[in-house]
């Protein structure tokens, strides 16, 4: 026989007893558990759960271990936030599971929409899962109905238990009880009382924020100037950004007020924060701990910020010339075209090598002459020029300027007081019909019909006073801010040089409200606080 003939070889045939259970072992079993929060007394439910499930499997001859799958501390309606929840489905979808093991339905989703969804992908892959509690297996007839009620039920109770967890938190912001989250709190650390307390060396950087906003840096530059002087923001996060810088100026709690309820959240399930504007009430705290900068120059850099906002256009298309705060230039938000109120544009031309800087109407640089006509072209060295002399034209006579800026102010933005009733003596009055109410409430108790009359009467003075009292309010605040407005322009114009010899972007933010061009040889300058300079341009 020659070597390379064909041999048969036999195979023993394996004893009954080993073959049935390796046919058993093919049955690759995992397991899913989860717990909602973090709270020591369910963690150690948690750990059970593993434990319990690894001997579960383990022990079967018939199963082999195909994972404990689990997520701790995390929400039950959304399956997408389960990150090993999500990595047990790609294993299911991988063929690497045939069966999940789990304690009951709202352990597998509280979201019967996603508890529908994964049971029936992973019924079409042949997968069941075991519902211990309800004792349901998925791959049987009527496990849907069974599934979807269960669910239906676990889902109710998350409502429940989210609404439940609302209304507490609302009664406490009603009771002034604040919550603060001080590892994004720049600049503040929870104090041994319990309250906010100022970091100073954080501080320092936080009112050099303010200053330099409303001296007109933007956003982007006061980033930049931060990262070149090294300053770091938090240890485990070092980096500015524009968001983080926006969010130290918005923040009330700077100037030691909190607000509460800014943003909530409208579904459980899908549990996004939507930012308040007014669907909800808010809860203010006034002068709740130290503020590291002053009310007032909160409200400032706050209407500051709003007139940057008001400034930009509405979309690319509009035609306003300024579709982002430009604060690299001053002129570049000041100088305006006479003819067509679009804002002007630095340019710099390039002819046989040379390079010229040139201002020019937006609306001709965009759209030619189909909006703006005549608007001249602006060599900017001249320009800025005629600039400084109107400044120093009304800076000669500094004091007989902050005399007419500051009368100016006052009869334009200070709201004129009107009526004849104090706050004193409205909250007098609302006390007495309040008392009458309660008298009349007496009476009313057997026929309260023969007394509608007299309730509206005192319903629809309260509410009159009432609304009258809110009008004092805020004209007050308004003129709070107006006399501050008043004092910020005179303290600039007394700090400013009595004669300016370079152009300085700073000291032009500070002094100069526009510069309208009104031809090519004229410009006026309106100075913060309404006093206009007609100034020639000499080349």
């Amino acid at each position: 026989m020659k070597d390379d003939a064909p041999r048969v070889i036999k195979i023993p045939a394996k004893p009954e007893a080993t073959r049935q259970a390796e046919a058993r072992r093919q049955l690759r079993v995992a397991a899913y558990c989860r717990v909602s929060t973090k709270e020591e007394d369910q963690a150690n439910s948690y750990e059970v759960q593993k434990e319990y499930y690894t001997d579960k499997i383990m022990s079967n001859t018939a199963w082999t271990m195909a994972g404990i799958f689990a997520d701790k501390g995390i929400t039950g309606t959304s399956a997408k936030k389960r990150e090993d929840f999500m990595r047990m489905i790609r294993h299911c979808r991988q063929k690497k599971i045939d069966v999940i093991l789990t304690k009951s339905v709202s352990r597998f989703s509280r979201n019967t929409v996603d508890c529908l969804y994964y049971i029936r992908a992973l019924k079409q892959l042949g997968i069941a899962v075991i519902f211990e509690k309800e004792n349901i297996n998925s791959l049987e007839e009527d496990s849907e109905l069974r599934i979807t009620l269960s669910g239906a039920f676990a889902q109710s109770e998350s409502e429940s238990i989210s609404a439940n967890v609302t209304w507490g938190k609302r009664r406490a912001m009603e009771a002034g009880k604040v919550s603060i989250q001080y590892k994004k709190l720049y600049g503040y650390r929870k104090g041994e009382d319990g309250q906010p307390e100022i970091i100073p060396e954080q501080a320092e950087i936080v009112r050099w924020i303010y200053e330099r906003y409303l001296t007109g840096a933007s956003l982007r530059m006061i980033k930049d100037e931060l990262e070149q002087q090294g300053v770091k923001c938090f240890e485990d996060s070092p980096e500015w950004s524009i968001s983080r810088i926006r969010s130290i100026l918005q923040n009330e709690k700077y100037c030691g007020d909190v607000l509460m309820q800014k943003t909530f959240r409208q579904d459980f399930i899908n549990r996004k924060a939507i930012k308040n504007t007014g669907q909800l009430p808010m809860y203010l705290i006034e002068n709740h701990h130290e503020g590291i900068v002053s009310r007032e120059k909160y409200d400032a850099v706050q209407a500051e910020m709003a007139r940057r906002n008001a400034a930009k256009s509405p979309s690319k298309n509009a035609v306003t010339g300024m579709s982002s705060y430009a604060s690299k230039y001053a002129l570049s938000e000041r100088l305006v075209c006479g003819e067509c109120g679009t804002l002007y544009r630095r340019c710099i031309w390039t002819r046989n090598g040379e390079k010229r800087v040139v201002w020019r109407c937006v609306s001709r640089l965009d759209y030619g002459k189909k909006y703006c006509h005549n608007s001249p072209t602006l060599d900017e060295a001249p320009l800025q020029q005629a600039i400084l002399a109107a400044l120093n034209t009304a800076m000669a006579d500094k004091n007989s300027l902050i005399r007419q800026i500051t009368d100016a102010m006052e009869t334009e933005i200070i709201p004129f007081p009107g009526g004849t009733m104090s706050l004193g003596d409205i909250d007098r009055r609302l006390r007495e019909l309040e008392q009458q109410f309660q008298i009349l409430l007496e009476k009313a108790t057997d026929d309260p019909t023969a007394y509608g009359g007299q309730f509206k009467e005192i319903l629809d003075e309260q509410t009159f006073l009432k609304e009258k009292r809110s009008g004092i309010l805020a004209d007050n605040k308004e003129q709070a801010k107006a006399n501050q407005r008043i004092m910020d322009a005179a303290r600039t114009l007394e700090n400013a040089s009595p004669h300016i010899t370079e152009w300085d972007e700073s000291a032009v933010r500070q002094l100069v409200e526009t510069v309208k061009v009104l031809s090519k040889d004229e410009i006026a300058v309106t100075l913060k606080g309404g006093i206009e300079i007609p100034q020639k341009i000499m080349y």
